[in-house]
């Protein structure tokens, strides 16, 4: 059954309220008039009386009170529906980082995305887990990857690509000219990320495990690389900063391309999509412009 105009009944709700079309009108910004109209069309679309007058008031019938009453409490359920969806559309966004990528790409970049994208309000949460955006209150995962995560939306924001690095000082200890040369110099392992798979790409037989420095996190294992303590195999995105510092130097030219790379990862159904977009496009043209220079 078709409902009648959505107008008509805020009309009679209000005018049942202040059992007074003038005042209504007040509060609706419409005039005396128009309350009336939409109370008789509403009356010829019922085929009942809703209102009578008493003398200065217009007096709602039992049926316009009854009625004007559900519209009242279909009127707060929608309020505190709009109210929840405002308020899941404010707040903080929260992002979702790995320490890596947080300490060498994004924390430099802080102030620009702030600035240019006018977002003020965001929690950054650097943690090694995947986050569940539909659980853990997180917004914004950068995630490092194949990808894609089901139920979620992504795009590619870097390709990674691994090569060695070292400090300075440790450069000048162990003259690399081509990649031979390591076989015999300190290299610092990572768990996930073997020697094995540059050796065999630049075509040479990688060396058999010796006792080493070994991590887990590409952070520790640049800091490490950092103060003279070996070489290491380093993803490009995550050594950039201590790259463009001087910190770290490459003792060769050229990568290789892995599989994996850094993706913004987001819930299409999110209540503050308009601001992930808007943050989604910021750092898209920011890898962009990396990859520029």
């Amino acid at each position: 059954m078709r409902l009648p105009p959505f107008s008509s009944l805020v009309a009679l709700e209000a005018a049942a309220r202040h059992k007074s079309y003038s005042r209504a009108a007040q509060e609706l910004f419409v005039t005396h008039g128009a309350v009336s109209q939409q109370v008789r069309k509403l009356e010829e679309e019922l085929g009942v009386q809703l209102f009578a007058r008493r003398g200065n008031q217009m007096e709602p019938t039992a049926t316009g009170a009854a009625l004007a009453a559900r519209v009242g409490e279909a009127m707060a359920t929608l309020r505190q529906g709009v109210d929840s969806a405002r308020r899941a559309a404010s707040g903080p966004i929260v992002i979702s980082a790995g320490p890596a990528f947080a300490t060498s790409w994004l924390s430099p970049r802080l102030a620009r995305l702030s600035m240019e994208t006018g977002e003020l309000d965001l929690t950054i949460r650097v943690e090694d887990r995947v986050a569940d955006l539909a659980t853990d209150g997180v917004d914004v995962a950068l995630r490092y990857g194949i990808g894609p995560w089901a139920g979620m939306e992504s795009v590619r924001l870097m390709d990674e690509r691994i090569f060695p690095v070292c400090s300075p000082s440790l450069l000048a200890r162990y003259p690399i000219e081509k990649p031979e040369d390591l076989l015999s110099a300190p290299l610092l392992r990572h768990t996930d990320l073997p020697w094995s798979v540059w050796f065999r790409a630049m075509g040479v037989e990688p060396p058999e495990q010796r006792p080493a420095l070994g991590f887990d996190g590409s952070a520790m294992m640049l800091d490490a690389a950092t103060q003279g303590l070996g070489f290491a195999l380093a993803r490009g995105g995550y050594a950039k900063r201590d790259l463009d510092e001087g910190r770290l130097v490459r003792p060769l030219p050229g990568s290789i391309d892995v599989e994996t790379g850094h993706n913004f990862v987001w819930r299409a159904e999110n209540p503050k999509l308009p601001r992930i977009l808007k943050l989604r496009d910021w750092f898209l043209k920011a890898t962009e412009d990396d990859r520029a220079r």
